[in-house]
């Protein structure tokens, strides 16, 4: 764990040992870091979107975001404490179709997934826990005997690395793709009994972080109360006292040269 420090610097016992108090937390039992490149992965567009991607003449990727990442887990037969943890990651992909040349581009959307698995040690729990926070009219939940650990997926937005424009085989053309309905609402349009001619491909550059979790009770020693030392600022909404108050962005205008970096940059 991380060194802890109160807030409360004033205080005259502070950064003093007074005593050791148990708490609940996640304990983090096995981890994963990946880097992923995830080569010719469909764009599927909605019946609004895919004809301007028919009549397009070219078409480039602009941005991609994660729209979010479905996580499953179970256990691995055979090997006790061992989980799999399936992830599924869904990714809004912002293209810009030139339809005519000399014409401008016409932004449009599409969405993109992958499916990946990591293997990870989560020991065991042969305990249910019930909750208050659980209980409603009398009635509590409680978890399996053998519970499943927490699984906890980290990501930041993908690099778009390489994008393919390709007519849509004839034999082979465009099978449906079923978009769970939260993602749905992402974009306009429906995308069962699309017409495609013509299909877009990305290569994306994916970085992620994995990690197997439970709540345990920890003992940890403890300083004192966290207690706040400072007041909120108080604004009277006028935005020119709040432009005034953000620092000049030197740095955007003046970008680091290769000797200013160091190896993390």
């Amino acid at each position: 764990m991380g060194e802890s420090k109160v807030t409360n610097q004033s205080q005259p016992e502070f950064n003093c040992f007074k005593e050791a108090v148990c708490i609940n937390a996640q304990r983090i039992y096995d981890s994963c870091s990946d880097k992923d490149c995830l080569e010719d992965l469909q764009v599927y567009f909605s019946d609004q979107a895919q004809p301007i991607i028919n009549r397009a003449a070219n078409v480039k990727c602009k941005k991609v975001k994660i729209l979010c990442v479905n996580v499953e887990v179970e256990s691995v037969p055979f090997n006790k404490g061992f989980y799999s943890v399936d992830m599924t990651f869904y990714f809004l992909v912002e293209v810009a179709a030139t339809v005519a040349p000399g014409s401008a581009p016409v932004t449009v959307c599409g969405i993109s997934y992958f499916n990946k698995k990591v293997i990870l040690y989560g020991s065991e729990a042969g305990s249910k826990e019930f909750s208050s926070r659980n209980c409603v009219n009398g009635c509590c939940g409680g978890e399996d005997a053998a519970a499943l650990p927490e699984a906890v997926v980290q990501t930041v937005d993908p690099v778009c690395l390489a994008s393919k424009f390709v007519e849509c085989p004839q034999k082979t053309c465009c099978p449906s793709f079923c978009i769970p309905c939260c993602q749905c609402c992402e974009l306009c349009g429906d995308f069962e009994e699309v017409e495609a001619s013509k299909e877009f491909y990305v290569t994306l550059g994916l970085f992620t972080i994995v990690q197997i979790q439970r709540p345990v009770a920890m003992m940890i020693p403890a300083y004192d109360f966290c207690i706040p030392d400072k007041e909120s600022e108080f604004t009277n909404g006028d935005p020119c006292e709040m432009f005034k108050k953000i620092q000049f962005p030197m740095g955007d205008f003046f970008p680091a040269r290769m000797n200013d970096l160091n190896c993390d940059d």
